[in-house]
């Protein structure tokens, strides 16, 4: 049955300056908060208090990925910063950290997105000089991939269940796909412009967000308010294949999620302004989140068949944020971050209230 929702704001938590990055702990337990001030802090969510801050790093946090060892990358303008938070020091600075690597070698270049593989072995990044490289975690060695973007490089994210794979979003509108461990470019998308309602087309399609599901699905958010989700390289499991067939399942060579025929992906024009953020949501892989820059939250389900296709369930605006950065997914609850009405920073927890249609 077709269904309804309503987003019921929970509660709010405020920082002195905008949020630009966020991240769960591996047990969402608790959540990272790294602002334009150059501090993280770090929430125990059910008390609600910072149980420890980072602070005067100098340049805004664009990125944070906090590891199941108790430790937290920070990407802060052309450095990546790791740092243990077994300290007893409630408040860490730069000269605490277990490393500080230095990625970008042009001046004017920083740090934009991390990203770390499932065996936190290896750490994606992604740079506003359209580079995406990788470090290795054991030896702390960096690796740029041959391409790069022709600007800014805002994403990046692992192939889940491909060792040697990453995915790349850029303000030149491609995504490219990469073997990390070759350097070289696999496969790319180009997202081209599509004209609003009212005629035009006032931003190019900028990538400005990627998800990536556990199952290889693949989406990706514009800024002129398209939304795009690739289903080529979904990992196939023995139960969704047809109980007829005796055959397995076989591998194939390499992820193939930028496939562009019409039975592996989907583009639709979402909203008339940019997509900041998406998640996925649920265990199921088939349900996505998307964030306007004003806080607008809408539902997709992904149906799949021969011509794979976009339910939007519903579409909701949030309370207390009024541009938005982040969008986290926690259990039933999904959280807001970026700046408050107030002017402060501010990261909002909804709770997915559904409410099943009437039929008549």
């Amino acid at each position: 049955m077709p269904s309804s929702a309503l987003l019921d704001s929970e509660k709010t938590i405020e920082i002195p300056l905008q949020i630009s990055s966020a991240s769960l702990g591996l047990s969402t337990e608790f959540l990272f908060l790294g602002s334009i001030d150059g501090s993280v802090r770090k929430y125990d969510l059910a008390s609600g208090k910072v149980v420890k801050a980072i602070r005067d790093l100098g340049d805004e946090i664009s990125s944070v990925k906090p590891t199941s060892g108790d430790e937290i990358w920070v990407a802060c303008g052309r450095k990546l910063y790791c740092f243990s938070l077994n300290s007893d020091r409630m408040i860490l600075d730069a000269g605490d950290a277990k490393h500080a690597i230095e990625l970008c070698d042009d001046e004017e270049d920083i740090l934009n997105e991390l990203d770390l593989n499932g065996k936190e072995s290896m750490l994606a990044f992604s740079t506003d000089s359209g580079l995406v490289g990788v470090v290795e975690i054991s030896t702390l060695k960096s690796s740029k991939m041959k391409s790069k973007h022709e600007s800014i490089c805002g994403t990046v994210k692992f192939v889940p269940d491909r060792p040697r794979e990453l995915v790349s979003g850029g303000y030149d509108s491609a995504i490219l796909h990469f073997d990390f461990e070759e350097r070289s470019l696999l496969s790319r998308r180009d997202i081209t412009n599509q004209l609003s309602s009212s005629g035009m087309s006032m931003s190019p399609p900028f990538i400005m967000s990627t998800a990536m599901s556990l199952s290889g699905i693949l989406a990706a958010g514009t800024a002129d308010g398209q939304l795009w989700v690739g289903l080529g390289g979904e990992k196939v499991t023995p139960a969704a294949t047809s109980k007829k067939s005796s055959q397995k399942v076989k591998k194939s060579r390499k992820w193939d999620g930028l496939r562009s025929d019409v039975n592996s992906e989907v583009l639709l024009k979402a909203v008339e302004g940019p997509i900041v953020a998406l998640a996925f949501f649920g265990t199921s892989n088939s349900t996505l989140l998307a964030s306007t820059l004003q806080g607008t939250i809408i539902q997709y389900t992904i149906l799949r068949g021969e011509l794979p296709q976009l339910r939007e369930d519903w579409r909701k605006e949030i309370t207390h944020v009024q541009k938005v950065n982040v969008l986290l997914v926690q259990n039933s609850h999904i959280l807001v971050g970026g700046v408050g009405k107030t002017g402060k920073g501010c990261m909002e927890f909804c709770r997915i209230v559904e409410e099943p249609l009437s039929s008549e």
